[in-house]
């Protein structure tokens, strides 16, 4: 699946769950050349494979969901039903097989089958284990259910997302996900260094929760210190005025924020309000903050009669933190995300050609790449059971006619 030498390169890998916190893991780490196998069953696939969008032609099927397929690229994909026994059997041959297992189950589960780390480092002492759920393996609510945007609420930010007298907002994505599988890869990187030291696997229990505090920082700190509980402030900040989106000609939008006196004074100049920049009331932040209103219609005035892009990039010139709002169809041309190659065009069997987010950062002599779509269910069974584990092809027959591969 990976061609040279990248700096993952012969670490091996399988996945026992689905949807995005946990192959998530296992997806940066396959970009950077580790070997890793995407483990579902026939009767109970990856969710993200039917329930979630987007899918070729608008019409749910098992392989064209590209919600899949962006999060198991550069991955094998087998099937094994964990029902049978002899299906666990194989996936106890697979765990042995492997450096790294990765599971994003409710707690438990992956223990019922027989698959748990105590069991699995009998035979793998060197395992490394990677659970991944909502609150952690242990604790009262640890078998509670949920999905990204439950935890994004009871993690407290969407109590600080919205108007100030509407009622909480729900973000867009599940923003949890992301951050703990960023973390969790980070978590096996490190367990990964301390085995080369010592030769010892290790437990990583990983709380999606307790990763999505992360974006509270500064709200728990004042309150842990003061007492204040942070309430929703809309698009404004403590720190900075004016803060907020502004509409451009069109359906454009800006998004801008000034952080000092002297930012705001360049911001009146750019728009040819001087007199703003001028004005005595408006030297400090609290001023600013109390004539919002004056200072906002003067922002929509100007903003209004020209393009975000152009819009941005004049008031940029002058020294001030803005950015164009950009449509998803404006990623894709945006020439900083082109020039970093931050595209990766690959060809899906099902869907067709898709275009997956290539690794966020660079390493100067491996770089990681997106060397594979996603797979279809199964696509790869002979190719792990036979090659990787080294089973004959009448062992392979034999399970296969078990239902193992089910």
């Amino acid at each position: 699946m990976n061609a040279g030498v990248l700096a993952l390169d012969g670490v091996k890998i399988v996945e026992f769950g689905g949807y995005a916190a946990g192959p998530h893991v296992g997806k940066m780490l396959a970009n950077f050349g580790a070997t890793v196998v995407h483990v579902e069953s026939m009767s109970r696939p990856d969710g993200f494979r039917m329930q979630y969008p987007p899918y070729k032609d608008d019409k749910p099927g098992i392989n064209s969901g590209g919600c899949f397929t962006y999060f198991n690229d550069s991955k094998y994909g087998v099937t094994i039903d964990l029902k049978n026994p002899e299906g666990r059997k194989l996936a106890r041959k697979l765990a042995d097989w492997c450096d790294i297992v990765i599971e994003n189950m409710r707690p438990g589960v992956i223990d019922r089958l027989g698959l748990g780390f105590e069991e699995l480092r009998k035979s793998n002492p060197g395992l490394i284990m990677l659970s991944t759920c909502n609150m952690g393996q242990t604790g009262p609510r640890a078998d509670t259910p949920g999905f990204g945007s439950q935890l994004s609420a009871l993690a407290g930010f969407c109590g600080l997302t919205g108007a100030k007298d509407g009622p909480p907002m729900l973000l867009y994505g599940p923003y949890i996900d992301y951050v703990a599988s960023t973390l969790g890869a980070t978590a096996v990187l490190a367990a990964l260094e301390r085995r080369q030291r010592t030769g010892n696997g290790a437990y990583l229990d990983v709380s999606q929760y307790e990763c999505g505090l992360l974006f509270l920082a500064g709200s728990l700190l004042e309150y842990h210190t003061s007492g204040k509980i942070a309430e929703r402030a809309e698009n404004d900040d403590p720190d900075a005025a004016p803060h907020g989106t502004y509409a451009c000609l069109g359906e454009g939008w800006i998004a801008l924020s000034c952080w000092s006196s002297e930012e705001f004074a360049r911001l009146c100049g750019a728009i040819d309000r001087a007199d703003l920049g001028r004005d005595p009331a408006l030297a400090t932040l609290a001023g600013r903050k109390a004539a919002a209103a004056r200072i906002n219609d003067a922002l929509n005035a100007w903003t209004r009669d020209r393009e975000a892009h152009e819009a941005a990039r004049m008031l940029q010139a002058a020294g001030v933190h803005t950015h164009a709002v950009n449509s998803v169809a404006d990623l894709f041309t945006d020439p900083q995300l082109i020039a970093r190659r931050q595209w990766s065009r690959r060809r899906h069997p099902v869907i067709g050609d898709q275009a997956y987010c290539a690794p966020a950062f660079e390493l100067s002599e491996t770089p990681g790449d997106v060397t594979a779509s996603g797979p279809v269910l199964g696509a790869d069974n002979e190719r792990v059971f036979r090659d990787f584990l080294g089973m004959s092809e009448d062992e392979f027959n034999a399970v296969r006619a078990q239902g193992a591969t089910d």
